[in-house]
This record gives structure tokens, sequence and C-alpha cells, in this order.
């Protein structure tokens, strides 16, 4: 509940408070005092940052503008899962991973009840009313009105009131995102707000950042959605390599280490990965080693070997940057020395 801390009392004191509230305004925004209207930008962006992110369900819904309420049914490739609490995501997740090149498939069982991007909860009955909730997300999305998700404010804030004449009417804190976008989807056209700067933010790579005006609170904004920008590239191209690594039969085309190639000790090995996790190096057609991958996903892509059975393949344990990779090539650096490489190529 937003917290209203109106100027009363005697006329003296009221002359004061305005004048030293739009002094302070001017201090640390600019010109006379830089006020927002209920259109304006940083209106728009305050909104769009305190709307309910509804992306940690991703995985079940298919939808960053809501998020399933709990408990709630779903059949996950087939499987029926009862998601009772969260603890229940990790059940899910790992039916989706057992392997990484079928089609998965969530068939949420209705009826269920979702909170959407305005905090509203509801019950949605079938599929064709859940998917009036997907388009709407869609169509949010591809108009720039989506939710602000990589960019999160730290709380409290507080938010000076003005009339349209510039006079300051009060003051308000807000404690928290749902206040927030309580408060800017009701500023009025004949109000005008300013943020009390300084305030503080944390970006989507876990930094913080002091933010002192509108502007600089755009630019935060602008440099977020960058970053999430290459996240989302980056998870994509981390589907495209799992996709390349089981469909094909790879060899060590080179492994360098303090400046020495040492790909003939694997010259006459192919190495197989398979859909479930597991890779396998073969000579001859024996198995020389076995082990498991992974693949993940930040800014970069990494690829993780763990090989056993081989001295000369567990050379090759380690947690990869995925510096290129095509349908032929994949080029592999070690996150913990740069000087060593490694290159796979598709026989």
């Amino acid at each position: 509940m937003k917290r209203l801390k109106s100027i009363t009392g005697i006329a003296l004191m009221a002359i004061f408070g305005l004048t030293s509230c739009q002094s302070e305004v001017n201090e640390v925004q600019g010109e006379n005092p830089n006020t927002n209207a209920a259109n304006s930008t940083t209106a728009n962006n305050l909104k769009r940052t305190s709307m309910y992110d509804g992306s940690f369900d991703d995985f079940i819904d298919g939808a960053s503008c809501s998020s399933i309420l709990l408990p709630a049914t779903a059949k996950v490739n087939g499987i029926q899962v009862s998601i009772l609490s969260q603890l229940d995501y990790q059940q899910v997740i790992s039916i989706l991973g057992q392997f990484n090149n079928d089609q998965d498939s969530v068939e949420l069982q209705f009826p269920l009840r979702v909170r959407t991007s305005n905090y509203t909860e509801v019950t949605v009955n079938n599929q064709t009313e859940y998917n009036a909730i997907l388009n709407a997300c869609s169509s949010a999305e591809s108009s720039g009105q989506a939710a602000i998700t990589s960019l999160n404010i730290n709380f409290p804030i507080t938010i000076l009131t003005y009339n349209v004449s510039l006079q300051q009417t009060g003051s308000v804190v807000i404690t928290s995102e749902k206040e927030l976008f309580t408060y800017m989807s009701n500023v009025s056209s004949t109000e005008l707000f300013a943020v009390k700067y300084p305030i503080t933010v944390k970006l989507i790579d876990g930094t913080q950042s002091t933010v002192n005006s509108d502007a600089e609170l755009q630019s935060n904004i602008n440099a977020s959605v960058t970053t999430q920008a290459t996240i989302t590239q980056a998870e994509q191209n981390s589907k495209k390599l799992e996709t390349i690594l089981v469909n094909g039969t790879f060899k060590v085309q080179s492994f360098i280490t303090a400046g020495v190639d040492s790909a003939n000790n694997y010259k006459d090995t192919t190495v197989d990965f398979a859909n479930d996790w597991k890779v396998k190096a073969v000579t001859a057609l024996t198995t020389t080693a076995t082990g498991t991958y992974a693949v993940s996903s930040e800014l970069d892509v990494f690829l993780k070997l763990n090989f056993t059975g081989s001295t000369s393949f567990s050379l090759l344990n380690n947690t990869w940057k995925v510096a290129s990779f095509t349908t032929s090539t994949i080029t592999l650096q070690s996150t913990t020395n740069a000087a060593v490489s490694l290159v796979l190529t598709q026989i």
C-alpha cells in the first residue's frame, strides 16, 4: 500500500515544504524541476520495470508475462506431474532435460489460476482462454509494452508529486514493485511526478548501479536490455550447439596447451555425443573413454566435458567457453586458462 505524506499545517510550513522539495528536485534532476506526466517515457519505464515478472516458470507455461499459480497439474512429455510448490519445478526440468533432441511438450491441466503482468489473478478454464493470455503477452512484447525484467529497482524509493502548475502536492514512499506499478497505473492527466534521486538498481548481470536522473535510468535500462538480448542469443546458440553435437561424430582437430598441439594423441579416435548427455570416445570400434557432457549459457555458451577411462581424454575435462561453432567445427577455449584451446571437427 503506498503511503502519502501530505504537506499540512500553517501556510508558512506549506511554502517552506514546497520550496525545499522543489529545490531538492532541481539539484538532482535538472531544470524546473524535471516532472513527468502519465504518458512520459519515465512513467512508462517505471511501469514496465515494476510489472509482475512471470518469466521464472517459462519452462512450464512459455509466457513471461504471467505465471501459473500453484498447485497445478501438467503432463510433461506425457508424464503427469503434480506441481504443489516450486520445489516440484525440478521434476519438470529433469523430465524436459532428459534428452536434448526430443520434442518437449507441457500440457497444462485446466482449470488453473494465473497471475498476469498487472498482478491480477484469474481462473483459466480451458486452452482457448489460456491462448488469449499468451496472445496478449505476445502483443505486449511486439509493441514494446511488456515487462522490463532485466533491471530491478531497489526499494524503497520516493515519488514527489506535483500539480500541473508545478506546485508540489506531496510525496509517496514506494516499497515494492507492485506498489510502484499501481501508482504508475493510476497517475491522472492532472498530476505530475518526479523520482527523488538517487536510487539504486540491480542489473541482469547482478551488478548494482546508482541512478541520479531520469536520463540515467533510461541509460541503465538500455544497457540491461542489451545484456538480456545477449543472454537470450547465447541460450538460443546453446540449443543449436546441442543439435550439432548429437547429430555429428567428431575428432580432435587440435588441443593446444602451453603452445603445444597434442592432437596427434587423438588422431585415430572419434568422439560421439549422445542425446542423453553421455559422450564416448571410440578407437578402432572399441570404446576407449566414456563420460558426460553439458551445454549451458550465460553471456556465452559453455561445453563441459567429463571423461573417464582414458588419461588422454581426461585431459579434455574442462568447462570450455565456445569461442565459435558451425555445423562442421567447434572451437573451445578454457575458462581458466585462455592459452588452452580445443577444436573439434565433424567427420
